[in-house]
């Protein structure tokens, strides 16, 4: 078919045949510019197919044949509400083609329905096509549109005015691009030239783009090959070195779910943090906890198991109740006693290690300070699993066998590591294209990124993932992960430096625009007697290092307006301070 405006072929459109594949021809949007439609930014370049999907009436415009002037209409205008019959006004005919009678007079015409009216220029009738077959008086606003035909019809409708009427409908398309995840939005005033193309574009398949996220649910079609169309967005979660090559054009091979859970791990010594998987095979040995104060020795306690410690900060007792605690004293952790303010921390002191079986009993205060370490005898190593198993997180462990299938273990060289919290967080295996035996695992609710599947080859093994044991995490990262988990206070990440700008000190001034406050004269009834009073700190004279250079001789050829004379000013306001004051204070 001949290319055709995109109103006119909208407006021509019979909804029943959808959907339909339209060719973008031409009009004023030229190749390669981008537009904003209905909140949707969407590129029309010559050439682009659409797939019409869906068709939608949203307003229908009015315009008054003889003044010009529009109404917009509802969709659901039916002339009963909004839109009151006209008030009952002389009726003067401006030519012999109209009837003698107003409209509104007129039988054949209610108030909610459209009629054809004369049509004094160009626009054809439509009297035949309304009447014929129908026992009805007019039109609704859907059966008047219905009856398009390339170009408006004149009618009349007394809900609106006596005067003839052209419709203009506004259509609001639903159609599918290739490449493009949403569904377009677009106008059908759009002024371009579309060609209906559906016939000859059967084969053409609308790839609609993919996030990794939608990936993780279709086990079903995995392993395949995709090609990223839009890398990852967002501040960077991982360190490692196969993150920056997620970009744009990556083939990669995704083989599917991976079934590891991790530990969010910290080392306080460094301040890096990690995410460890189930499948790494380093050892692990306890390292005794350690605590400040009564509080946290409370919130170490667990149920059924005694907490012995050892002082290592003397603390000053409280009165008769509360002895005082000396470094090196063994403490043994049974539970609480009491209720509200007055509760105490029950603790049994042991005593020398000929007397091991004599001690004293303790009821210490929560609010009391002071220093402990637990006392552990556990030389036991444990795998990740079997760690998790005997000790409740958080806790501190030291690596004591690296991971013999890395070439290099960071925890390896770590004196302690905190073990934080379990996370069950789904991964994706996969793989590059040019790389299929190195495989990685890709987090994609933190690292989503867009793609396309394609019917390339995959290889049939599953990758070595070795690599994603150990993943190094971001600083601003780990804290947004910490606050996400349930019931953890996540301390807020340490205040960045504020930027120095060059040539500018403290509060973001120029090192130059800072003066020394210039003393005023004082008046003569607050100086008490001379020979009382010492002699006070007078200001100095200006050196080049504080006020900039001497005033250069007149034929110097230097610009007045130079940054040497701004400084000579200030130099002559201080001179005659110094004057002022020689006057007052005799030398």
């Amino acid at each position: 078919m001949e290319p055709l405006s995109f109103q006119e072929y909208i407006c021509s459109l019979d909804t029943a045949t959808l959907p339909r594949i339209l060719r973008i021809c031409s009009g004023v949007y030229f190749q390669g510019s981008v537009y904003e439609i209905s909140g949707n930014e969407c590129c029309l370049s010559t050439g682009d197919l659409l797939k019409v999907m869906a068709v939608a009436l949203q307003k229908v415009i009015c315009e008054d044949t003889e003044t010009g002037q529009t109404t917009e209409l509802p969709p659901t205008f039916k002339g009963e509400q909004g839109y009151p019959v006209p008030a009952r006004t002389q009726w003067v005919p401006s030519s012999q083609a109209r009837p003698l009678q107003p409209p509104w007079a007129q039988p054949h015409c209610p108030t909610g329905l459209f009629q054809p009216a004369p049509a004094p220029g160009p626009y054809p009738t439509l009297r035949g096509l309304f009447l014929k077959g129908t026992g009805q008086r007019g039109l609704t606003l859907h059966q008047a549109l219905g009856q398009w035909d390339r170009q408006p019809q004149p009618l009349l409708c007394p809900a609106i005015g006596p005067r003839a009427l052209l419709l203009h409908p506004v259509y609001e398309v639903h159609a599918t691009m290739h490449l493009r995840r949403d569904m377009v939005k677009i106008p059908s005033t759009l002024e371009v030239d579309v060609e209906d193309v559906t016939e000859a574009a059967q084969h053409i398949h609308f790839a609609r783009p993919l996030l990794l996220s939608e990936v993780l649910g279709m086990e079903a079609a995995l392993p395949a090959q995709a090609e990223i169309l839009e890398g990852p967005a967002g501040p960077a979660v991982f360190e490692s070195a196969w993150v920056p090559r997620l970009r744009q054009g990556q083939r990669l091979q995704l083989h599917g779910r991976s079934h590891a859970w991790r530990v969010l791990a910290s080392a306080p010594s460094s301040g890096r943090h990690f995410l460890l998987s189930s499948t790494y095979q380093g050892r692990f040995r306890q390292r005794p906890r350690q605590f400040k104060g009564v509080r946290e020795l409370v919130a170490g306690l667990r149920p059924g198991r005694p907490l012995r410690v050892v002082v290592t900060q003397d603390c000053e007792g409280q009165g008769e109740d509360v002895p005082p605690l000396c470094t090196g004293d063994r403490l043994e952790a049974r539970g609480l006693q009491g209720n509200g303010p007055g509760t105490r921390l029950l603790c049994h002191r042991h005593g020398g290690e000929e007397e091991e079986g004599e001690g004293e009993e303790l009821l210490l205060p929560l609010d009391l300070g002071g220093g402990f370490v637990e006392e552990a005898c556990d030389s036991k190593k444990y795998g990740l699993a079997e760690l998790l198993e005997q000790q409740p997180l958080p806790c501190e462990v030291r690596v004591v066998a690296p991971d013999p299938g890395l070439e290099r273990d960071a925890l390896g060289a770590l004196p302690a590591l905190r073990l934080e919290a379990r996370l069950d967080q789904p991964f994706l295996v996969g793989s590059f294209c040019e790389e299929p035996e190195e495989g990685f695992e890709i987090p994609p609710r933190w690292l989503d990124l867009s793609l396309q599947l394609s019917e390339g080859p995959v290889h049939p093994p599953a990758p070595c993932t070795r690599r994603s044991r150990v993943e190094e995490l971001t600083e601003a990262f780990y804290y947004r992960l910490l606050a996400q988990l349930p019931g953890s206070p996540a301390p807020p990440p340490p205040r960045p430096p504020k930027p120095a700008q060059a040539g500018t000190g403290p509060g973001g001034r120029h090192p130059s625009a800072h003066r020394p406050p210039v003393p005023g004269p004082l008046p003569m009834s607050a100086c008490p007697a001379p020979p009382l009073l010492p002699r006070p700190a007078l200001p100095q004279p200006s050196t080049p290092s504080q006020y900039g250079r001497r005033r250069p001789p007149k034929d110097a050829g230097i610009d007045s307006n130079s940054t040497e004379h701004d400084y000579e000013t200030v130099d002559d306001n201080v001179q005659k301070t110094i004057r002022k004051m020689q006057a007052i204070f005799p030398f």
